[in-house]
């Protein structure tokens, strides 16, 4: 019998569900992360830019599939041409006329992604590798002496390219090994290598480069962790590339540093 007035023990969840609730909860939440990252990863890596220069600079128009690419051009008579990758928040035209200046014999061509400063179409790894492609071949039928320079995000496309097309010289600013690896660095508790649509695996095509490569990484570069930058160093083959550090410089910096204008007019007279 039960006392009159008695009130009756509280009802007791085991400890087990409660545990598997949690769990429940929690792999819920974990999921719904990692679809996060995998559905928002392309607005993580690109960071579309105007074109600072407006109509002042000159420019071209590459027709390519589903798009317009419009790339800046300072042209110059002659065999000798730069082709110029920029980073993923960077107007590449901003480079007139300093790489002009440090190039002085070769017609520049810096090469606006898709989405930015003018060019129609949404980037992705496979669609800026064909543009690539596309433009070196136009600019190599008429100058057959091409270097290809590449920073930051821009390094990973110019490391395949060049392992793809006859580049006289290769020059990479703050670059880095991989992409997943920088991700996975980041996000070390998702499977992000699994997540990612855009790699660029540029030590992948590091070991097929043969020409001379100049990379010049920032001493204090916030971005792009050394190690994957020496990482990609040793992936090139013996005698390659060579690798020259300006001192106390960071990642969105290094062009203001004269030391970084030094190595690229260096790298101008060694191709003369």
């Amino acid at each position: 019998m039960v006392a009159i007035g008695a009130m009756p023990e509280p009802r007791r969840f085991p400890l087990m569900r409660i545990l598997l609730t949690l769990l429940a909860i929690l792999a819920v939440l974990y999921l719904a992360a990692c679809a996060a990252i995998f559905f928002r990863q392309r607005s993580m890596i690109y960071y579309p830019q105007p074109s600072a220069n407006g109509t002042s600079a000159e420019r071209m128009t590459l027709a390519v599939d589903g798009a317009q690419v419009v790339v800046s051009v300072r042209r110059h008579n002659g065999p000798k041409a730069l082709i110029y990758f920029g980073g993923n928040a960077e107007d590449v035209s901003a480079n007139l006329p300093a790489l002009p200046a440090a190039f002085p014999d070769r017609a520049v061509y810096l090469m606006h992604y898709r989405g930015y400063g003018g060019s129609t179409g949404t980037p992705s790894e496979k669609a800026l590798q064909q543009d690539a492609l596309l433009l070196f071949d136009k600019v190599r039928a008429e100058h057959p002496d091409v270097t290809v320079m590449g920073r930051s995000l821009g390094s990973g496309l110019a490391v395949r390219l060049a392992a793809a097309r006859p580049v006289e010289r290769l020059i990479l600013v703050t670059p880095y090994e991989s992409l997943s690896g920088l991700a996975a660095a980041l996000f070390p508790y998702f499977p992000v290598r699994w997540l990612l649509l855009d790699r660029y695996e540029s030590g992948r095509w590091a070991p097929r480069v043969t020409a001379p490569t100049l990379i010049i990484a920032a001493e204090s570069d916030e971005v792009i962790p050394r190690w994957s930058t020496e990482q990609l160093h040793a992936r090139f083959p013996g005698g390659v590339a060579i690798m020259k550090v300006i001192a106390g410089a960071g990642h969105n910096t290094i062009s203001e540093d004269p030391a970084y204008w030094q190595a690229l007019q260096g790298t101008s007279r060694a191709g003369n």
